[in-house]
């Protein structure tokens, strides 16, 4: 997210459900089964794509997880459709993916991992189910834009939640460096996202929305004020993985989780070569690398105690 605020009608006119005449992304994200019982739920970023945790996702299935990736609701809808989602909403979709998981007969351990919003949204669905989520991985967390990228105008937010309905007139458009320090993926997004319309969906599967609606800002910040309150009431072990130099969202965001789970077992990484996206970024594979031996950490202490509660 970067400068420019951009203006237009659309967000004048409620949606009710998606036009016929409109190019509709199908995926709904996807699912690598694994060598041995244990699986990761991943969860995307808002406004993001599956496609951002594929990489991740690959290296996790190398090391024998399974992995699941859901499309969060109405990602991959028009903007217009997209811009009066709820996390609530988003939160279903994750929700929904879990129960499918859990069966509750097996008792396979399930990981969540999520990028950006994506890492509340894991860290919400790990406060309501504290006896079935086994861990958490929180890349990028993000409860503050308050990166060394993000736009004056940011400021101005507050103004959205008291002003009726004009919180869906406006968007922040994309721009360099898209949260990116590689400059090869990042050429590949700014080609996109520089001609991009904003019911342009040609490349939104692949590199995500190229302008991002204020009212998911507002969503956001009540994501935010659920969150914090229950920050206190979570105990299952928790990683927290953030880049150093972050371009949206500082390293203070990590610190403000790690300072108020209660979790015995918690961690807090910090990358030197990447930016926003850690999932896509330079230092991808040690991301991945961190969250497979995080995971294999809890599977053996939980071995470890269990073998201990049975002798």
């Amino acid at each position: 997210m970067a400068v420019k605020f951009w203006i237009n009608g659309i967000g004048s006119r409620r949606s009710r459900g998606p036009s016929p005449t409109k190019q509709l992304v199908e995926e709904n994200g996807f699912t690598l089964n694994g060598q041995h019982d244990a699986t990761v739920l991943l969860i995307h970023g808002h406004t993001g794509t599956p496609q951002e945790m594929r990489g991740i996702a690959q290296l996790l299935h190398r090391h024998g997880y399974a992995v699941v990736c859901p499309r969060l609701a109405n990602h991959g809808e028009p903007i217009d459709i997209l811009q009066r989602t709820t996390w609530q909403e988003c939160y279903a979709s994750v929700r929904t993916a879990f129960l499918r998981l859990d069966d509750g007969h097996t008792p396979r351990p399930i990981f969540v991992a999520g990028l950006s919003m994506g890492a509340l949204l894991a860290l919400v669905l790990a406060e309501e189910f504290p006896d079935r989520i086994a861990g958490v991985s929180c890349l990028s967390p993000t409860l503050f834009y308050d990166g060394w990228n993000m736009p004056w105008s940011r400021h101005l937010l507050p103004l959205a939640h008291m002003i009726p309905h004009i919180k869906y007139w406006f968007y922040f458009k994309e721009e360099s460096p898209y949260g990116l320090k590689n400059a090869a993926v990042r050429a590949r997004i700014h080609r996109y996202y520089t001609k991009a319309t904003l019911q342009d969906l040609g490349w939104v599967q692949q590199y995500g929305y190229p302008y991002f609606p204020v009212s998911l800002l507002c969503e956001l910040q009540r994501l935010v004020r659920h969150l914090t309150k229950r920050l206190p009431a979570i105990h299952t072990p928790v990683q927290l993985i953030q880049a150093q130099e972050d371009d949206m969202t500082s390293v203070k965001n990590a610190q403000f989780i790690y300072d108020r789970i209660h979790s015995p077992m918690k961690e807090l990484i910090l990358l030197h070569n990447s930016y926003h996206i850690i999932t896509v970024d330079q230092e991808r594979d040690l991301v991945a690398q961190k969250m497979g031996e995080f995971f294999d950490r809890i599977n053996l202490h939980d071995h470890a105690a269990t073998h201990t509660t049975h002798s």
